[in-house]
């Protein structure tokens, strides 16, 4: 005889958040697609050509400088010290960028690894923090050339020199560090499409599924830090400047005083005017295009400015240029690379 049991029946309900669906479909994502720009095969030529020009020419402009500066004796001095470190700078911050721009035209490809992309946008906030505190360290030493002239030997000696440039790589390297721990943090993306030819830590994090408050909060802080505080710098150093020029009695005076910042302070002009227009072209436009071509401006055409703006209007830059051509051209020179070549 079979006991009989109460037969009971249970009915399960699982209550799932309305975010669930949408939470399931975004996933720790193993690469990245950079869609900056058109991918028309017609113009795909076009581009390669011209971002492979504008490399090369910004590669050898930025190596004529810093060449220039280290063979001549006449110039191993703390200006052209960190203008020798921004050149290196310079041509770090475009190199991160421009040489897989060209090989992803080349190729027909747009993907980047999850690894490959951090490791991007860790070098190139590592590069553009060491542009944006050189220049202002630049403005720092172009003030105490002309408004303490007498001192300028004792305040910008070797050992304080190098803790300058010591403290722009270290403060650079944090800032890296910091948006790329911020980024690691990330475990979901809502998509794998970057609206610029580079990977920005802007880009991915808009790309967070979850709220993005803090990563903003911080985000803000950082640009206010390397921004605001440079901006200052530079603004205190040529407003003493010039209240120190238009006291030279001489216009002689006066014109070498103004000549040796015109070049730096064109460079400043044209870093922070571009920087701007990145910000605004991202925060007020959807459109990929527009933001990937404000980009262009910032990391390859101010690089590649940079040495013709300081090559023209500096006289001795142009002498140790020619110094240089002069030795590299010379008929001794090709005479000894023939017998060691020979032998």
């Amino acid at each position: 005889m079979v006991p009989a049991y109460p037969c009971k029946k249970y009915l399960i309900f699982v209550i799932r958040s309305p975010g669930y669906a949408e939470a399931q479909n975004h996933t720790h994502v193993s690469e990245f697609h950079l869609i900056g720009f058109s991918e028309d095969p017609e113009l795909q030529p076009l581009l390669l050509g011209l971002f492979l020009s504008m490399y090369l020419i910004t590669v050898l402009g930025n190596l004529l400088i810093i060449l220039a500066v280290t063979s001549d004796s006449h110039l191993h001095t703390p200006m052209y010290f960190f203008l020798c470190n921004l050149s290196l700078a310079d041509m770090g911050f475009t190199s991160t960028t421009v040489p897989m721009l060209i090989v992803d035209i080349h190729t027909h490809s747009s993907a980047i690894s999850y690894t490959g992309c951090l490791t991007q946008m860790s070098l190139f906030l590592l590069f553009g923090c060491m542009d944006d505190l050189l220049l202002t360290v630049m403005a720092y030493d172009r003030f105490v050339a002309i408004c303490h002239p007498l001192y300028y030997q004792l305040i910008m000696n070797p050992r304080r020199c190098s803790f300058l440039l010591l403290v722009c790589f270290v403060v650079s390297l944090l800032d890296s560090l910091l948006q790329n721990f911020m980024v690691l943090g990330i475990t979901c993306f809502k998509g794998m499409e970057i609206s610029n030819f580079f990977c920005d830590s802007s880009q991915l994090f808009s790309l967070n599924c979850h709220d993005t408050f803090s990563y903003d909060v911080i985000i803000y802080l950082i640009g206010i830090i390397f921004c605001v505080f440079p901006m200052s710098g530079i603004l205190f150093s040529y407003s003493k400047i010039v209240s120190t020029t238009l006291r030279v009695p001489s216009p002689g005076g006066m014109y070498k005083a103004f000549s040796t910042c015109g070049s730096h302070l064109t460079v400043v002009c044209l870093f922070y005017g571009t920087a701007f227009g990145v910000y605004l072209s991202s925060s007020f436009s959807l459109a990929s295009q527009s933001c990937a071509v404000a980009s262009v401006v910032y990391t390859v055409v101010t690089p590649m400015l940079n040495p013709f703006i300081y090559s023209l209007r500096n006289r001795d830059i142009k002498r140790a240029m020619r110094r240089l051509l002069s030795k590299a051209t010379s008929p001794q020179l090709f005479h000894f690379m023939w017998r060691k070549a020979v032998n």
